[in-house]
């Protein structure tokens, strides 16, 4: 069987220059150290209508919408675990439901050819969202490289670094290295601080100092973005 993870909580996302990611670092020593997952790099395959419906309405920034991925921390062989995700986002708060199961379940479980690994209110929210939108493909892979830091305080706020952010629409397997289109520019890190709740006043403080000013920031929207005006024949200029 494979385990489940439930999520609530607000993500809220910063794009540093170096020295930003220096300074927010020194300031973060005191309180936060890195969790399990430490530095990793992340692989994930987003799942899509043959029109990027999914990429299209999260471009529209509705009051709701939803996503559904294939991730693994490291590069897997079918028979390794990785996460099936649904991540929905209301209101601007985040909600994610994942399992765990081995790669080629997942792979197989995504493209209608098995049913879920198990029952649970989890697999059946997916199972829904797999039969609303019809029929779902691999569409993007998409990969970064990843610093997580949980709090030192009896709390559920983490902050994660993410760089070298690629994108690519061939080789959409968990299986395969990384490598790929780069979202972010030279020197450019996405910071993302989740919290159930309020940011700690020394986060607070620093980001204040530094003039750090959230944005919105999707990278499957990025990417998407990148591929239709490619498919128009448009240049995009950062």
């Amino acid at each position: 069987m494979g385990s489940q993870m439930v999520f609530k909580r607000y993500e809220i996302k910063y794009l540093l220059t170096r020295k930003q990611k220096e300074t927010v670092l020194a300031a973060m020593k005191p309180y936060m150290e890195l969790d399990a997952y430490g530095r990793s790099t992340i692989r994930n395959i987003y799942y899509d209508t043959d029109n990027y419906r999914l990429a299209r309405k999260s471009l529209e920034k509705p009051i709701y919408k939803e996503k559904l991925r294939a991730r693994s921390y490291a590069q897997v062989q079918p028979d390794d675990k990785v996460f099936v995700e649904l991540k929905k986002k209301y209101d601007g708060v985040v909600y994610k439901r994942r399992i765990e199961i081995p790669e080629k379940a997942a792979m197989d479980y995504l493209a209608g050819k098995a049913p879920a690994p198990e029952e649970n209110q989890i697999t059946e929210e997916i199972d829904y969202f797999l039969y609303f939108y019809g029929k779902l493909v691999p569409k993007v892979f998409l990969s970064y490289e990843r610093e997580a830091y949980y709090t030192k305080e009896p709390s559920e706020f983490r902050v994660t670094f993410d760089e070298n952010i690629l994108w690519r629409e061939t080789d959409l397997s968990l299986e395969k290295g990384v490598y790929g289109t780069p979202i972010l520019l030279p020197g450019q890190t996405l910071m993302e601080i989740k919290t159930p709740g309020n940011i700690p006043l020394w986060m607070v403080k620093v980001l204040s100092e530094e003039k750090i000013r959230k944005t919105t920031f999707s990278k499957y929207g990025n990417a998407y973005t990148e591929i239709y005006h490619r498919e128009k024949g448009e240049m995009i200029y950062a």
